[in-house]
């Protein structure tokens, strides 16, 4: 049986190749093979295998050399810890060991030089199942892999205690962060500077930018996170599908006419950012989620006597008031600003599309703080509602043509829920057809004589003289 779990998980450690499982390349003192050999012809030297790149600044460096690196189980192999399925690969090639879950790994470098020890003490087949391939094949051909899995015990307790030990430090890293009011920031939308705690720049892009995160305690390495956001916006690449642009205004209008100011959650290179995902071992916020949903439903009562339907309330044209009602709303904005909506949609005889251009383009006007009716421009909205209130402009639309263009298709805000109350009933028909508005599609008579011969009226008209 396998000794306890008691060796120190961080140490550095070196061993000898461990009893029963040196490669046979080793045996017979050749070099590494297969997938991970080097190019042994003359022109080696210039082969490039894998991507360079210059410093980023001074001071940079363009090797790997001082990042950390992580061993092999067996031999003096080392790669950069961000390269670990190099390793992975390097030991199922050269030392037919495979590592099960390894994704369920909290620490890796820990893992390895923990069981690179144990490997020194004990033989492999004590701790690992032996998967035999090719086992129709003659003796000669046949092949054992060795497979290291949580069904061992020991293995199942050492990477319940990197999974405790790695959420104490991101507990520990996350209250650090929350504590700490030397955060400097810049927002990735309007470049604010912002000064203080990390929540001030989050709360920022969320309430002004509609880019919600998420809640800021709830996030880890917030710094580190918004720069891998930043980096991808630089390369023009978009957060939630992650399509690449021409150029920094295309992208900008992508993201907020399709609403994609948010991230992708498919993507599983924000898990670490976020505390939820290092809660319980071999599990993600969507796991954690569904449970969550599940008990829930389990839970639910059939009674819905109590419910009450929180309604959406529209916000004014003008100012700040919000009513619940489109029809509350239009009563303030006659009584408040003498604009009525309704009877400017009848006597224009607008149908629905035509409402939401002219919505938001009054809201694009007012945001911009400009009076649609003399194209004057005030340096507040509090400005612009006095002048267009004291000299009547609020009725004073422009021509159709100005603002009936496909510009204003799209929302000023895209919260705006103005526009989901707009109303596209049958009397929107009926008022186009007065206005002579509704398309009419003719009768195709083209092919008249045949259209005679083969009607149905023939058919009739020849019974009936049959009959007679």
């Amino acid at each position: 049986m396998a000794a306890p779990l008691a060796a120190p998980l961080a140490a550095p450690l070196a061993a000898p190749l461990a009893r029963g499982a040196a490669p046979r390349g080793q045996q017979d003192g050749d070099g590494p093979r297969g997938a991970a050999a080097a190019v042994d012809n003359g022109d080696s030297k210039d082969c490039i295998l894998e991507p360079l790149s210059l410093p980023e600044g001074p001071g940079g460096t363009t090797t790997s050399e001082a990042s950390p690196s992580v061993p092999c189980i067996f031999c003096e192999e080392h790669v950069p810890v961000a390269e670990q399925d190099k390793l992975l690969k390097h030991m199922i090639i050269e030392h037919k060991i495979v590592i099960a879950d390894v994704k369920l790994v909290a620490d890796f470098p820990r893992y390895i030089l923990y069981w690179r020890k144990r490997f020194t003490e004990q033989p492999i087949t004590d701790f690992c199942s032996v998967i035999r391939i090719n086992s129709t094949a003659p003796l000669e051909e046949q092949d054992n892999y060795f497979l290291l899995c949580d069904v061992l015990p020991e293995d199942r307790v050492l990477r319940e205690e990197l999974q405790k030990q790695r959420l104490r430090e991101i507990l520990e890293q996350q209250q650090q962060e929350r504590n700490d009011n030397s955060f400097r920031g810049i927002c990735m939308f309007c470049n604010e500077e912002f000064l203080g705690n990390r929540s001030v720049l989050l709360n920022h892009m969320a309430r002004e930018h509609a880019f919600n995160i998420g809640l800021p305690d709830n996030i880890v390495n917030c710094s580190e996170f918004l720069r891998t956001l930043q980096k991808k916006l630089n390369n023009l690449q978009c957060l939630y599908c992650e399509k690449t642009f021409r150029d920094k205004n295309t992208l900008k209008d992508h993201m907020r006419k399709k609403q994609h100011r948010r991230i992708n959650p498919k993507n599983r290179e924000y898990d670490r950012f976020y505390v939820i995902n290092y809660l319980e071992l071999g599990k993600s916020w969507e796991d954690v989620q569904s449970e969550d949903d599940r008990e829930l439903m389990e839970h639910q009562e059939d009674d819905w006597s109590d419910w009450e339907e929180h309604p959406v309330s529209a916000v004014c044209l003008f100012c700040e008031k919000r009513a619940e009602t489109m029809e509350k709303l239009c009563v303030h904005m006659q009584e408040a600003h003498e604009f009525d909506l309704l009877k400017i949609k009848s006597e224009l005889g607008l149908n629905f599309y035509q409402q939401v251009k002219l919505v938001n383009f009054i809201r694009r006007q007012v945001h911009q703080c400009r009076c649609y009716g003399c194209r004057v421009q005030f340096k507040s909205r509090a400005d612009l509602r006095t002048h267009m209130e004291e000299t009547k402009h609020t009725s004073l639309l422009p021509e159709v043509k100005t603002w009936d263009q496909p510009e204003y298709y799209f929302p000023t805000y895209e919260n705006d829920t103005l526009l989901c109350t707009l109303s596209d009933s049958e009397s929107d028909l009926t008022a186009q057809g007065q206005n002579g508005n509704v398309t009419i599609i003719s009768e195709d008579t083209s092919k008249l004589h045949a259209l005679k011969q083969s009607s149905i009226l023939n058919q009739s008209l020849l019974q009936e003289c049959l009959k007679n």
